[in-house]
């Protein structure tokens, strides 16, 4: 039984998955899970991922599909599907260095049986081998995804590899009409109660497509308003946050409570009084989001 499940979930993107699955063909380490979840692609998504399947990979490839959920209603369904020890998450628009798997497990061996770690937080990189953003300094072994970013100021996009009974915890909510919530949201409650091992190796190539979620970040702020306030209200209630922390996702969460217009912002505000003190700010970002949306729509 392998200990790792590499999930991939895609929607409308067959023309990106053959550069994925390659990458799974050459890892110098076979012993993993690929598993395919299409969140409701009217592509040809399944015929090729079935082709697939019929290939000696040398690795397990799984397919799963469900109606559009968004991404995170794929990570909803890739967490329950999954019954292997860890797992991580590659984009369909990403691959995987051909060592990846080896360096993962190679590293997960060392560190398994402590029960106080929730998984591995590893480095991506650009087509080009440049860190995305930056690496984790030398001397830092133990830490939380919180105070990767905000307590030592690390930039870019980072891998996350974690226990999967730990990812079940916390399933991300749906709201009826929208298909985002912050995937960090997550990795945020786990890090109340677990830290992260750092392997500064690099396990994912990134390749961020014009049609991706993150090049069109304000469409999305208008289309899933439910869904970043939620995050917001997480981010303002974790107990180790600082208060500009705090401050921050409050601006925010008027902001997204404007667009979704929910007169009950205050009152469904986990913290008044800092919600309060956001709300000018809160008004200026409506202003500015509203401005840009519709300059770009």
């Amino acid at each position: 039984m392998p200990l790792l499940t590499v999930f991939t979930p895609t929607y409308n993107r067959a023309y990106t998955l053959p550069q994925c699955y390659e990458s799974m063909r050459r890892q110098t380490c076979k012993d993993f899970v690929w598993l395919v979840v299409d969140d409701g692609s009217t592509d040809n998504t399944r015929e090729l991922v079935e082709s697939w399947m019929r290939e000696d990979n040398g690795f397990v490839l799984r397919y799963v599909w469900q109606e559009n959920q968004g991404m995170h209603g794929a990570h909803n369904l890739a967490y329950a599907t999954i019954d292997t020890e860890i797992n991580t998450c590659i984009d369909s628009d990403d691959f995987m260095p051909d060592d990846a798997v080896e360096k993962i497990l190679r590293f997960w061996e060392t560190c398994r049986d402590d029960q106080t770690i929730s998984g591995i937080l590893a480095l991506d990189v650009d087509k080009q081998g440049n860190v995305i953003g930056d690496a984790f300094p030398d001397g830092l072994d133990r830490v939380t995804g919180y105070e990767i970013y905000h307590k030592y100021g690390l930039k870019g996009d980072k891998k996350y590899i974690l226990r999967t009974e730990l990812t079940r915890l916390y399933p991300y909510p749906v709201f009826p009409g929208e298909k985002y919530v912050g995937l960090a949201s997550k990795y945020l409650l786990l890090d109340k109660e677990y830290k992260l091992r750092l392997l500064n190796e690099p396990v994912c190539i990134v390749e961020y497509l014009p049609d991706g979620s993150s090049k069109n970040m304000i469409r999305q702020y208008f289309r899933n308003p439910r869904g970043f306030a939620y995050y917001r209200v997480l981010c303002m209630q974790l107990p180790f946050a600082s208060f500009s922390f705090r401050l921050r996702n409050a601006v925010h969460y008027v902001s997204e409570c404007l667009i979704a217009r929910n007169r009950r912002w205050l009152h469904d505000s986990p913290c008044k009084g800092i919600t309060l003190l956001a709300a000018p700010a809160g008004f200026l970002l409506w202003c500015y989001l509203l401005r840009e949306y519709r300059r770009k729509t």
